[in-house]
């Protein structure tokens, strides 16, 4: 027995959660009935990483500022940059595949018991409301952006305290990231029983008979991950970005996908970050914030899922509305996190701007919730993977400018 877990210990965390996928799929084709105890491990997995998040966040971006020395300098500029440009380039990614490969629904059940906004205005005052929620409030509720706005406020708040004061803040925050990568390591036994619960509950067929739609959404996330970002990357840092680009998806994006939590992969991107020798005045607090507006695969599936709609009830759209539509769908995106539901129920939003009614726009929220398993695993890893890739760009193209070298190990 010690010897099997010896073994075990030597696999990456990837190759053991490969495991707990392919154990995952094997039992619910072939003794549903029998493993069905083991939806346990998926629940108690997703549960642990929802408790401890939120307060990862605010640890670590308090600890972050109230270390920052005055003087020293940042890119946080150049990266917000970045996340926002990224995320209008993936939203026009996907309007301009939806032209090329349009997709039409069969439309019939909604998405009941959830309520969408009503306009822009509504989710612009929904994450004003938010920044000032009461901290203990947005913990217990995992409102993101009002964790990020106390945790900066109390982070410039406590930069003139003693550094004793300080160092018991920074060991909270190494004591939490901790507390997270012991959960992250139980990811092959949780994601064993997710995957185990998606096929026995939704079943392969339902998932296949929405293949063309998930092709289409798969693959523009695909594209902005391995063509959009890399192009980005390049005219920051003029060198081949891939060895960058591939390092990210690979020790960032696939624990995203199997995770589903930008907020719970948090440490992984700071250990990656770290280990490129990047500043951690800047990824302290860029990776953070990254989790909660850096919505590249939000932007890709708002645009995707409207658009849908729109080719299945015969609407024409030109170009202006388009581009008009990669707009809406950045800041739509951007604000996923203040609203209940994340990107999914952004998409009456959207649809509002073809006039499409509410009860149309959700049935395909319902169907966005069909898909919900490989879409919002694609989703994640998308947009987690771009926050280290974007925090290195920046830092890199400062690099450059001071004639140092960039050399960037391949992905073990």
């Amino acid at each position: 027995m010690k010897s099997m877990m010896k073994k075990w210990n030597q696999l990456s965390l990837v190759k053991q959660i490969m495991i707990g996928l392919i154990v995952g799929i094997i039992l619910a084709l072939t003794i549903p009935q029998a493993a069905k105890p083991v939806v346990i491990f998926g629940s108690l997995f997703v549960g642990a990483l929802k408790a401890i998040a939120p307060v990862l966040v605010l640890f670590l971006v308090m600890s972050a500022i109230a270390q920052h020395k005055a003087g020293q300098q940042t890119n946080m500029k150049s990266i917000i940059i970045l996340y926002l440009l990224g995320t209008f380039l993936a939203g026009l990614t996907a309007v301009l595949a939806s032209f090329i490969f349009p997709v039409e629904l069969t439309l019939g059940k909604g998405a009941e018991g959830v309520t969408p906004p009503s306009g822009v205005a509504e989710v612009l005052k929904t994450l004003l409301m938010n920044i000032v929620d009461n901290p203990f409030n947005a913990l217990v509720n995992a409102n993101y952006v009002g964790i990020l706005t106390w945790a900066v406020l109390l982070g410039l708040a406590l930069r003139k305290a003693q550094d004793t004061t300080k160092t018991m803040i920074s060991n909270f925050s190494d004591a939490i990231a901790k507390l997270v990568t012991w959960v992250i390591k139980f990811a092959p036994l949780g994601i064993l029983g997710l995957v185990f619960e998606s096929i026995t509950v939704n079943g392969l067929d339902t998932l296949l008979s929405y293949g063309k739609l998930l092709g289409v959404l798969i693959g523009c996330m695909i594209f902005v991950a391995l063509v959009v970002n890399p192009a980005i990357v390049y005219f920051m840092i003029k060198q081949n970005p891939y060895s960058l680009v591939f390092r990210c998806l690979k020790e960032s994006g696939i624990t995203a996908f199997f995770t589903r939590s930008s907020a719970s992969n948090i440490p992984v991107n700071m250990k990656l970050c770290e280990n490129l020798g990047l500043d951690k005045d800047s990824y302290s607090i860029s990776i953070p914030l990254g989790a909660t507006i850096n919505m590249a695969g939000a932007a890709v599936t708002i645009s995707v899922l409207t658009l849908a709609a729109v080719h299945t009830l015969g609407i024409d759209v030109d170009l202006p509305t388009a581009i008009i539509l990669s707009v809406l769908s950045a800041v739509c995106a951007c604000g996923a996190s203040g609203v209940a539901g994340g990107s999914l129920l952004l998409i009456p939003l959207a649809c509002s701007l073809f006039g499409i009614s509410g009860d149309v726009a959700m049935q395909v929220v319902g169907v966005g919730f069909i898909i919900g398993v490989l879409q919002d695993s694609f989703e994640t890893a998308l947009n987690s993977s771009t926050d280290a890739l974007f925090t290195a760009a920046a830092e890199y193209k400062e690099w450059r400018k001071e004639g140092k070298t960039i050399k960037i190990k391949k992905a073990a």
